[in-house]
């Protein structure tokens, strides 16, 4: 009889301590079970309110090497289609030294085959496909990324000290 009891306790406490982390998010603190919440899944969850754009036109610092640069500003309602090039306002060759915008990289004006063009690509003509408007939404996951220049070098080489 004993035994049975020491068992059942046993198990209701792996059962507690299993409940109890499956609370604990550490990859994101103060999130609860993750992104969703508490809310049971056959029940609709409030969604968060949208992050407003970060407008002060300042260029960000570049995580790691090739990325593409951040947009500074808003862009809601910019027309990029067939017609039309919004981002070319501020950004295209004749436009920068009024605009003080950066003008778009001479990689954007090569072809796949490296050829120079007189317009934009066709393959680097949707800016957003590739580089993104900067927000202040909360971050939902705990950022781990280590620039290589910050790796130690002995981690870098494989090698314990």
């Amino acid at each position: 009889m004993n035994r049975i009891l020491l068992r059942g306790f046993i198990l209701a406490a792996a059962v507690a301590v299993f409940a109890a982390d499956a609370q604990h998010n550490p990859s994101a603190p103060g999130m609860g079970v993750g992104l969703r919440g508490a809310t049971a899944l056959d029940a609709e969850s409030t969604p968060p309110v949208f992050p407003k754009p970060v407008n002060d036109d300042q260029r960000k610092t570049r995580n790691y090497p090739m990325q593409p640069p951040l947009i500074p500003h808003q862009i809601d309602n910019y027309q990029v289609d067939l017609r039309f090039h919004k981002c070319m306002d501020c950004h295209g060759r004749s436009r920068t030294s009024e605009s003080g915008a950066p003008m778009v990289s001479v990689t954007h004006f090569q072809d796949r085959d490296g050829n120079v063009l007189a317009e934009i690509s066709p393959r680097r003509y949707f800016c957003t496909g590739c580089h993104v408007a900067q927000t202040d939404a909360r971050v939902p996951v705990k950022n781990t990324f280590v620039d290589f220049y910050n790796v130690p070098e002995a981690t870098a080489k494989g090698t314990k000290k």
